[in-house]
């Protein structure tokens, strides 16, 4: 008996360093998983600043190119005080940004952006530079149709050859919805199309011959133009007569009517007398507040060595046999400007006798374009359809026609860089280290 219950006391005895044993490794396991959950945390918090600081730099240089583009809005340009502000506080978050804008019109600008949330600290910088309103040949908000047997082309104004130079032409649209861009049989273009959504939806392509790419772009917004502030001038009307203005009659007027004029003799009409309006003798600048309507065979007509710029807050309706025809080579699409300048919905149904000569700027506009034969400039539009028996010749001078007088131009980044941030300041702005990394904008 007594040897049975000392072997019955060694075994209740040994368990106790078992258990010691097996509570130190669970403490162990349990130190280390919380250890490595603390340090998850840890990182995760770091991460999650580090996000929110460049998310911040990133709001920081977006705000300083939307104040840059609200400048350009203001003429003269002036660049005396460019955009910058401290800390500014984002919506729904902790993070702040700094900004600051420097450079000047001849050497470029540069904007330098400081995001900071918690200890994180981000840092980007930009170099921005302007962009034309006419960079494609035809863009569009909406939907861009072609006719069927179109070709769109292109030239260079500025070159010796206008029409031997070798360019590159883009159409497309800032849509993402089907059919966004329709190519009707037989339709050429020589370059790329573009829509924002899936390029096999969103281009809808019956038979067309397009000799670059198709592919899916992000949207750049369209800037609103404004008219300029020009005198009064009342109204432009007339029946069946001939009206000339020159540069000395520039000014806004509150619609342009042309109409037909029949001539009656005994009760009959024997003949029709259109309207014309005649541009010459050099720059003429109208800013229509209502509609221009030009009656059956009326005609703006703009003179060899005149140019004609339009600005309409309202409809423009040609009918039939009218039209806007310019008499200056058809190359020369600077001759007629028309920019969209109201608050609402526009339509303009826009005809030429011949070959139609211009530049449309209506990102909030539909265009209709008719012309007998070729038409030649850029368009901008919220809808587009070209309806003409000819073809399509985009001037590729228009692409780099990119200074602050030019109406619809914008800054855009031509340059990103992510710099190392340090705290160093010069004239009390946090400015940045050489650039650890460049990113090439697309």
């Amino acid at each position: 008996m007594g040897m049975k219950k000392l072997l019955q006391s060694k075994k209740r005895g040994s368990a106790i360093p078992l258990a010691v044993v097996a509570l130190l490794i669970l403490l162990a396991v349990g130190v280390g998983l919380l250890s490595l959950g603390f340090n998850s945390r840890v990182y995760s918090i770091h991460m999650a600043s580090d996000i929110a600081a460049r998310c911040a730099a990133d709001a920081g240089l977006t705000n300083a190119l939307f104040e840059m583009n609200q400048k350009l809005q203001v003429k003269p340009w002036n660049d005396s005080t460019l955009p910058q502000a401290m800390n500014v506080s984002l919506p729904y978050s902790d993070a702040v940004c700094s900004y600051w804008v420097g450079g000047n019109l001849a050497g470029g600008y540069v904007i330098m952006s400081l995001g900071r949330s918690g200890r994180a600290n981000r840092m980007v910088r930009a170099a921005i530079g302007l962009e034309s309103a006419f960079n494609h040949a035809i863009l569009t908000k909406q939907t861009l149709t072609l006719k069927s047997g179109t070709v769109v082309d292109g030239y260079n104004s500025l070159a010796a050859d206008p029409f031997g130079a070798d360019v590159e032409v883009g159409i497309g649209s800032q849509s993402a919805s089907d059919s966004s861009v329709v190519l009707n049989m037989g339709s050429t273009v020589e370059g790329d199309v573009f829509v924002a959504g899936n390029v096999d939806s969103a281009i809808k392509d019956l038979g067309s011959t397009v000799s670059g790419d198709k592919f899916a772009s992000s949207p750049q917004p369209l800037r609103r133009v404004t008219a300029p502030a020009l005198p009064d001038r009342g109204a432009i009307s007339a029946a069946g007569q001939t009206v000339k203005i020159t540069p000395a009659n520039s000014g806004t007027y509150s619609s342009i009517d042309l109409q037909q004029l029949s001539v009656v003799e005994e009760k009959k009409v024997i003949d029709t007398l259109p309207a014309v309006l005649v541009v010459e003798g050099g720059d003429v600048v109208l800013h229509v507040t209502g509609d221009i309507e030009l009656g059956n065979s009326c005609e703006i007509v703009v003179t060899d060595n005149s140019t004609l710029t339009i600005y309409t807050d309202g409809n423009i309706h040609c009918r039939n046999g009218s039209g806007i025809n310019t008499e200056a080579p058809p190359e020369e699409a600077e001759t007629l400007q028309i920019y969209a300048t109201g608050t609402g919905d526009q339509y303009f149904d826009i005809k030429a006798k011949s070959e139609f000569t211009g530049i449309i700027y209506a990102p909030d506009a539909d265009v209709d374009l008719y012309a007998k034969g070729n038409a030649y400039g850029a368009i901008v539009a919220r809808d587009f359809e070209y309806k003409a028996g000819g073809n399509f010749y985009y001037d590729a001078a228009l692409r780099d026609k990119n200074t602050v007088k030019d109406e619809g131009v914008q800054f855009v980044v031509t340059r990103w860089y992510e710099s190392a941030p340090h705290f160093s300041t010069w004239n009390s702005k946090v400015i940045a280290a050489e650039p650890v990394a460049i990113e090439p904008v697309k």
